[in-house]
């Protein structure tokens, strides 16, 4: 064999290959991309002859007028349909804007409250004790016992340091 149909051959071969990667780019290309901003700055994403868009997207006027339209009509029918009966009045607000409770409401809240607290006082003997259930309280004798503890177990420490230390 020469080296003209060995050219010949390689430059065959690589005509197939460059035609087998466009196919592939093409498929690529074709797939459905996500919604949304393209990312990177192909020339295929952009367009042949664009340069990427940096910087944020603006809305035209005309684009935010008929977004506040749609808007405004969508609240409009959601509150047509979620109307209160001319017969039912709106509740009573305050001032301020919050809501207040009324004296009647607020004398049933302190008669609940008394008659809580003589149910549980009225469960208590004279024998039990006032700390609630749960709350442990310590002896003056081990209270001692465990400062004493504490004094040996920090003297032990100071000297083992004071001897390193030398």
């Amino acid at each position: 064999m020469d080296t003209a149909s060995i050219l010949n051959q390689l430059n065959r071969e690589r005509a197939r290959l460059e035609a087998a990667i466009a196919a592939l780019e093409a498929i690529d290309r074709t797939t459905v991309s996500k919604p949304g901003r393209p990312k990177g700055g192909t020339a295929f994403e952009f367009g042949a002859n664009k340069q990427p868009r940096l910087g944020r997207r603006r809305m035209s006027p005309a684009a935010r007028r008929r977004i506040g339209e749609a808007t405004k009509k969508r609240w409009a029918e959601r509150k047509a349909t979620t109307a209160r009966p001319k017969d039912q009045a709106a509740p009573k607000q305050s001032p301020g804007g919050r809501r207040r409770i009324s004296a009647a409401g607020r004398r049933r809240i302190a008669e609940a409250a008394k008659r809580m607290w003589a149910r549980r006082r009225k469960g208590k003997t004279a024998t039990q004790k006032t700390a609630p259930a749960g709350t442990r309280k310590m002896s003056p004798a081990a209270r001692k016992r465990i400062a004493q503890a504490m004094r040996k177990r920090w003297a032990a420490k100071k000297a083992a340091a004071k001897a390193a230390s030398a």
